[in-house]
């Protein structure tokens, strides 16, 4: 963070340790061996990619050029790698199956804008690192490095218009995934197989057991207190269980035009209630809002306003959104291992001083300080 009363020096965090060209060989072999006899592939353009967003799998940008049909054919190409065990990754697992798998049912059975997927080495047998394929799509997204709420990016510059119909068809989007026929049985490899007797119950203690691992040796007064509140304000009525994204923020779509042109980031999908995405989404913004508060910047407190995304989403899905106030706390406390972890990160590549409290990291603690103290909505 930069000195009190301006804006905060946010830099990207350093997510991975490994050298993506070494994958440029093992890639034309496995393609070798996916296309036609003949194809002849040949990787090109690779890099890592430099994002403002992300801090789950890697992402690595190519171009694919092989011959098909006697002609030429060249895509551009995105591989999702599992990141390094020793990059201290932000959840215990990555399974790019299971993700590639979503991905490819979402696209199928929904009207949802997600990449199309091509290929899947999810043990690394051919490449030698867990990963799939999808296609590479262009677009805008709004930027977490600085937070789009501090200005001078294409979303705050855009008119009070082109940013509702940005929230809208965002929520629309949400609307389309929560709606596929069936969830349960078609996305059933979603189900947590964590103790519990619903799926939100299966969720939380999922998450639980993901703070026992996002912490390592240290503890969360704090993030421990939001699991009892949780366990104190729980729903009394879970409602229909739908697939979920998990990861419903805005940073994480790509967009044309104020509307999505590719949904990315599937690795906190799962079954439960709808409202665990829209509070998701409506908090992601929260966040942010408050980092631009806190340093005296106008930020866009008009946008994700909790009755405006209700309201929409109830007109587009006829489904009234119930205890939201759960369910954001359930957010924060979300973000707030995400904040633990991440910061034990930036400590362990030496890119911050472990401080005397773990819960110093938690950039989003006067939000949930608030939820849990009962004031945040007053």
């Amino acid at each position: 963070m930069g000195e009190s009363g301006g804006p905060p020096q946010i830099t990207e965090v350093h997510r991975s340790s490994r050298d993506p060209q070494q994958l440029r060989s093992r890639l034309e072999s496995w393609f070798a061996d996916l296309l036609p006899a003949g194809a002849a592939p040949m990787v090109r353009e690779l890099d890592a990619a430099t994002s403002a967003n992300g801090m789950s799998s890697e992402t690595i940008l190519f171009t694919a050029a092989w011959t098909e049909d006697a002609g030429a054919r060249e895509e551009r190409l995105v591989a999702r790698v599992a990141p390094d065990p020793a990059d201290v990754p932000v959840f215990p697992e990555y399974d790019l199956e299971r993700q590639f798998e979503v991905i490819r049912l979402v696209g199928d059975l929904s009207s949802v804008p997600v990449p199309r997927v091509w290929w899947s080495d999810p043990r690394g047998t051919a490449t030698g690192v867990p990963l799939f394929v999808m296609e590479r799509v262009d677009g805008l997204v709004p930027p977490d490095v600085m937070p789009y709420t501090f200005g001078d990016n294409w979303l705050f510059d855009g008119t009070r218009q082109q940013q509702r119909t940005l929230q809208d068809s965002s929520v629309d989007v949400l609307a389309q995934l929560h709606n596929i026929d069936g969830a349960e049985e078609r996305f059933s490899f979603l189900a947590h197989a964590d103790t519990g007797d619903t799926p939100l119950r299966r969720r939380v203690n999922h998450t639980k057991a993901w703070y026992e691992y996002a912490r390592g040796s240290h503890r969360s007064p704090l993030i421990e207190e939001g699991f009892a509140w949780l366990d104190d304000h729980w729903p009394s009525d879970e409602g229909p269980t739908v697939v979920v994204w998990g990861d419903s923020r805005i940073g994480n779509v790509m967009y044309r035009d104020f509307r999505p042109c590719a949904v990315l980031d599937w690795e906190m999908a799962a079954l439960g209630p709808r409202e665990l995405d829209l509070a998701w989404m409506i908090y992601a913004h929260a966040v942010f809002e408050d980092l631009a508060r806190v340093f005296e910047l106008p930020g866009m407190p008009h946008f994700m306003r909790m009755d405006d995304v209700a309201s929409t989403y109830e007109s587009l899905t006829g489904h009234t959104p119930r205890d939201l106030e759960f369910y954001t706390a359930y957010a924060a406390v979300q973000w707030g291992i995400v904040f633990v972890r991440t910061g034990l990160r930036q400590v362990h590549f030496g890119e911050e001083q472990m401080p005397d409290a773990v819960d110093d990291f938690i950039r989003n603690r006067d939000s949930l300080e608030r939820m849990l103290a009962g004031t945040y909505w007053s």
